[in-house]
């Protein structure tokens, strides 16, 4: 018979069942080893989620404050604070200062408009309720579809049509009470999101365009194969898909640390060269994207996959560099290797012109080559500008 072995026959129980069999058949297994292992899994992954975890810790604190100053101020709906106090508190204080701000305009502009409209117009029975509550509804949902910033205020209009029989309130009081408790619970979300762990958007935009540049460091080898090798079009265009989503989220968190800045004066770096050298850089690699949707001729091929190569290699390299300066807030990185390759590379497209070697080739593979060629020179002015913008970054902090 075979010896009992875990792993084996009991592959699921890992190395948790390794160290019991261990202790039971008394064999010296470096059972701290294991829990040690064990431990730092464990941290990697709490390090991992650390921004997550950070924010359910700032949400259960702003509900539980609000459920507090609720009950201090004796407010007749508790429930109205907190659940404004959960929404409001986000992943940084520039998103929570945007998203309070919003949500108390359109809160307040909900409250005036539907105060007025149960206060002027009588609800004797249910016809006339239902009458009211298209009025109320109606406006605010066509104003809120205009501009997002007022799409609470239709929620906070039904509220004050319903509300008042329910509470015994009238219709002013009603809308007063709503404006305090959504007020309470806004105020409660910016000071958690200010004071308890805070994040700073700035830093978010930071980390999301330093991602945003390993992202393309990852995907330029599979640009440039296209140039020797056909690729496949739907690759390239998730390639690029991707790498446009990444921009996107990069302008929102931005657009969360202006708030920061014009709120509270802060003295943090501008990132707007920042972006746009970012939104520069994801142009140029769609150009190169599309010089190489084809092989290029042979003919092209034998002076060009060798300068190409090495503007791959060293690109790539500049690139994840230049974003690990960006986070650790360092200089930047060394880009005399990337502008020697960009350089060569300009040659090599310098002597297919001087030879005429685009002579006889069909004219969207001669567009092709000198697409390539502009792109290239773009990115090559580019990596100037980035290098200027992660020293700024540094700078800035």
């Amino acid at each position: 018979m075979h010896a009992f072995r875990p792993g084996i026959f009991y592959p699921s129980c890992g190395r948790v069942t390794t160290a019991f069999f261990a202790l039971y058949t008394f064999q010296p297994v470096p059972v701290m080893s294991l829990i040690a292992t064990e431990w730092r899994s464990l941290r990697a992954q709490v390090l991992e989620r650390k921004a997550q975890l950070t924010l359910a810790f700032r949400v259960t604190t702003a509900a539980l404050l609000s459920l507090l100053l609720s009950l201090a101020l004796h407010l007749p709906l508790p429930l109205w604070t907190m659940l404004t106090a959960v929404l409001l508190t986000q992943l940084s204080f520039g998103r929570s200062l945007k998203a309070a701000i919003d949500y108390v305009v359109g809160t307040l502009g909900g409250a005036l408009y539907g105060g007025a409209v149960v206060t002027l117009i009588p609800q004797p029975n249910e016809m006339a309720l239902a009458a009211v509550l298209v009025v109320a509804v109606a406006p605010p949902a066509v104003f809120g579809a205009i501009n997002p910033r007022f799409n609470v205020a239709t929620v906070t209009s039904v509220m004050l049509v319903m509300l008042p029989g329910m509470t015994h309130t009238s219709p002013i009081e009603s809308a007063a009470f709503r404006v305090i408790e959504v007020a309470v619970g806004a105020l409660t979300a910016l000071a958690v999101s200010f004071l308890v762990l805070p994040a700073r958007a700035h830093s978010l935009a930071i980390e999301s365009a330093a991602r945003m540049l390993d992202l393309a460091a990852r995907s330029l080898s599979d640009l440039f194969a296209g140039f020797v090798k056909a690729r496949d079009a739907a690759a390239m265009a998730r390639i690029h898909d991707s790498i446009g989503q990444a921009l996107l989220r990069l302008n929102t968190v931005a657009a969360e640390a202006r708030h920061e800045q014009i709120g509270f004066r802060d003295t943090a770096s501008d990132l707007g060269p920042l972006l746009r050298t970012l939104l520069r850089l994801r142009h140029d690699f769609v150009m190169i994207g599309r010089a190489a949707a084809v092989p290029l001729p042979e003919t092209i091929q034998k002076r060009l996959e060798a300068p190409l190569v090495r503007v791959s290699e060293t690109a790539t390299d500049y690139l994840r560099h230049s974003g690990e300066a960006l986070v650790a807030r360092r200089g930047p990185a060394p880009l005399s290797a990337a502008e020697a390759a960009l350089g060569g590379c300009a040659e090599a497209f310098a002597a297919i012109r001087h030879e005429r070697l685009t002579v006889g080739l069909p004219v969207d593979t001669v567009e092709r080559i000198f697409a390539l060629g502009f792109a290239l020179e773009q990115v090559r002015h580019n990596f100037h500008d980035l290098e200027r913008c992660v020293a700024e970054a540094a700078r800035g902090t």
